[in-house]
């Protein structure tokens, strides 16, 4: 198999280091769903402060956290910044270059939400920036850590589905109304749009599973009405080891496809539905709960070799496990959950997909 990784960073359980204090600047949906739970559930990591200058956003984390600190702007967090060790960016996408850069001048680690950037250029500027610096920098793809992501994975390693040829990949929603928010309303070319918000996912994937991309075909569309930005998006993605990766990503899917079909020369596996940890985030569950990150059984992927069909049993998800490396990469120097250069090439596959649509042409990559 071709890995751009050596497979899913697994963050250690427990922790006896001291305690790092993170900055979370943004606490909308990303904030306050994705983020702030995770910091708050790992051992070594104290979530210390909030950024935003929303009042009733301010009383909420205040209420979920009481004794953090809630600064209105960057800037007064920038003025005190000596008192945290790590930032975490959740702000629209537009604004995550410019604030992970003056983060990490600052003196602060930092990990960024995807979109890492919108553009490669600016992206490898931070990822050279943080070297320079000798600081830690980080993106956020807890998709890495869904649980049928790792069970795919481990299936892929130990060779059950053979050299696989096709993989297909939905993340799929029916919102036949674009809600008014920068996601939905605003301009692709300010980070708008369905290829920034689930394209990192996907794409990270795939590549993560079989590898660098050397051509992407793209058919990128705006359906809904008053929308500027995409919101129904399709990629075709070839692998320079062979595998085709079929991705779609769409608000306007009334009926949802498979999760994953994924077709080898010994097999297949499918599954349906998404991982359940999102929906427990925003039920307000805290991911250190007993039984999080497990998948009942009417979830578990079919697994098909030779006519023979079983239920593979899914390996526990565990979002928190990104944030775990990240306490262990700032406090003890260890290998980042994600590397940036990893991330990099999703945004080069992003700016061939735009590519793609608006020429209605199959773009190379080149690779190396």
């Amino acid at each position: 198999m071709a890995n751009a990784i050596d497979g899913p960073f697994q963050g250690a359980p427990a922790h006896d280091g001291p305690e790092l204090h993170v900055a979370l600047i943004g606490y909308g949906k990303g904030g306050e769903v994705f983020h702030a739970p995770l910091i708050d559930a790992v051992p070594g990591l104290c979530l210390s402060a909030v950024v935003t200058g929303d009042p009733e956003r301010a009383r909420s984390a205040s209420e979920r956290y009481p004794g953090i600190t809630v600064h209105p702007t960057v800037e007064d967090l920038w003025a005190d910044a000596g008192r945290y060790e790590i930032a975490v960016i959740s702000t629209p996408n537009d604004t995550h270059a410019p604030l992970a850069r003056a983060a990490m001048e600052a003196g602060l680690a930092v990990v960024v939400d995807k979109p890492f950037a919108l553009t490669s250029a600016r992206a490898r500027e931070l990822t050279d920036l943080a070297g320079e610096l000798g600081q830690v920098l980080t993106v956020y793809q807890n998709r890495r850590w869904d649980a049928d992501f790792l069970t795919l994975w481990g299936l892929i390693e130990e060779g059950t589905l053979g050299r696989v040829h096709r993989f297909e990949s939905r993340f799929e929603r029916w919102r036949p109304r674009a809600k008014d928010t920068w996601r939905e309303s605003g301009e692709a070319e300010d980070g708008a749009g369905i290829l920034y918000d689930l394209g990192p996912h996907l794409i990270d994937q795939a590549v993560n599973l079989f590898g660098p991309v050397v051509s992407v075909y793209a058919e990128v569309d705006a359906r809904r009405e008053g929308v500027r930005a995409d919101d129904d998006v399709f990629l075709a993605l070839q692998h320079a080891r062979g595998t085709r990766s079929h991705l779609w990503m769409s608000a306007l899917s009334a009926q949802e496809g498979p999760r994953f079909r994924v077709l080898g020369d010994r097999g297949a596996y499918t599954t349906w539905g998404m991982d359940g940890q999102e929906a427990r985030l925003v039920a307000g569950e805290r991911p250190d709960a007993a039984d999080w990150g497990e998948s009942p059984e009417d979830r578990w992927g079919t697994l098909s070799i030779d006519g023979r069909t079983e239920k593979v049993p899914a390996v526990r998800g565990a979002y928190q496990e990104f944030y775990a490396g990240v306490r262990d990469a700032v406090g003890e120097a260890d290998p980042l959950p994600v590397d940036p250069h990893e991330v990099i090439h999703g945004l080069e596959i992003i700016e061939a997909a735009r590519r793609s649509a608006r020429t209605r042409s199959v773009v190379e990559l080149p690779i190396g």
